[in-house]
């Protein structure tokens, strides 16, 4: 096993990239009735189903390598060694059976705590317990830990959260911290929040809905200014979940959340039924050059750069000195919309460039210095462009 420094959370060596997978949580919630619904209730058959379809259908080939529980899989009451239980009708084999599964398959496997006295859900968390758990997370080989911020006194956060993070290191065991941390605070202190964790909750949780998604995206362009700071290989932002494959998004809704994501170097946390999910949005989750955008080593998050006429350009600059451009319709009106944007308009410098369809795969090139760049994009859709400077 690799050993690591006990020092702080951020010297794991861990999400160099933002870090890629599927979480329960958003589709399938607290879902707890195996009985009533036998395919969507928290337990080690969904796990294992869903590691299963991750190894063999591209998904793990794609970088999706996380395999996550979120809430709901404890008992409600720790055993009499104090420790942490999972819920013994749902996961009848116990949670380090489950992890070797996992691992077996080749993915990694993550799961959920909270940092107060119980989850937000009402099972026990690990105030109180912090080192007890930390030391079973690691006898139970966990690569990734979701620590939310439910039940507890706000005003321990700043202390507690790298207090954990160092107990984290302090196992040897790698293992990824994702932080809900400044998600509960008006006035985070980002300095820390970067140093201590490596991904962190910043906003209030997705639903499944175009709302949802326009919501989070004008959070994060309202504030990027600041949150760009932060962001880089072992520390991201987290905007939340992939809700792509459910019930609450368009074909092109979905691929506006792919696309500003990546811009954003997002994690992407998959929260579906990879089971029923349809071949489109797999498409959609699968797209190897909008994985490329996310996943670019510069690390560096892009930004909204325009807004106007209902629409919205989005930039990220890439580390082979590329530009991913996205060119959001925020428009509901019945018709497509012709849009066209300036070099300064894409916060671009003006040359020659070789211009890829991100979805459509169709490549051409722009030539025209004095000119502008033009697109039709469907209402509440999106295209995304890498724009390549050839030499002048």
């Amino acid at each position: 096993m690799e050993l690591l420094s006990s020092a702080l959370a951020l010297d794991n060596g861990l999400a160099l990239t933002p870090p890629m997978g599927w979480l329960t949580w958003e589709r399938f919630r607290c879902i707890i009735d195996c009985k009533k619904y036998p395919q969507e209730c928290i337990s080690e058959s969904l796990i294992k189903r869903t590691t299963d379809i991750m190894e063999k259908e591209g998904y793990l080939a794609a970088g999706y390598n996380y395999v996550g529980i979120d809430d709901c899989w404890l008992e409600e009451k720790r055993d009499a060694n104090k420790r942490m239980v999972a819920d013994r009708q749902r996961f009848p084999s116990g949670i380090k059976a489950l992890a070797d599964y996992i691992h077996g398959k080749g993915l990694k496997f993550g799961m959920y705590q909270d940092y107060g006295t119980k989850t937000c859900a009402g099972y026990p968390g690990v105030l109180g317990y912090e080192e007890i758990d930390v030391k079973t997370f690691a006898e139970w080989e966990v690569d990734y830990i979701k620590l939310d911020g439910c039940n507890v006194d706000a005003s321990k956060y700043d202390t507690g959260y790298p207090a954990f993070g160092k107990l984290l290191n302090e196992t040897g065991r790698p293992i990824l911290y994702s932080c809900s941390w400044p998600a509960y605070q008006n006035n985070p202190d980002y300095t820390s929040i970067a140093k201590h964790c490596n991904l962190w909750r910043n906003y209030q949780d997705i639903d499944d809905s175009w709302t949802s998604v326009k919501n989070i995206m004008q959070w994060y362009a309202k504030n990027q200014d600041e949150l760009v700071k932060y962001a880089g290989p072992g520390h991201w932002n987290d905007p939340d979940m992939l809700i792509i494959g459910n019930f609450g998004l368009s074909l092109d809704q979905a691929r506006v959340q792919m696309a500003v994501w990546s811009i954003l170097a997002a994690p992407l946390l998959m929260s579906v039924d990879l089971a029923t999910i349809r071949p489109e949005f797999k498409e959609v989750l699968l797209n190897e050059d909008v994985i490329a955008v996310d996943q670019d080593p510069l690390g560096k998050q892009g930004l909204r750069v325009w807004t106007g006429s209902g629409c919205e350009i989005w930039n990220r600059e890439l580390a082979d000195g590329s530009y991913a451009i996205a060119f959001v319709n925020l428009r509901e009106d019945g018709a497509p919309f012709t849009l066209q944007a300036s070099f300064d308009d894409m916060k671009i410098p003006k040359q020659i460039y070789k211009v890829k369809d991100l979805y459509n795969d169709e490549k051409t090139t722009f030539c025209d210095i004095k000119g502008k760049f033009e697109t039709r994009i469907n209402p509440t859709g999106v295209r995304f462009y890498k724009f390549t400077p050839l030499c002048l």
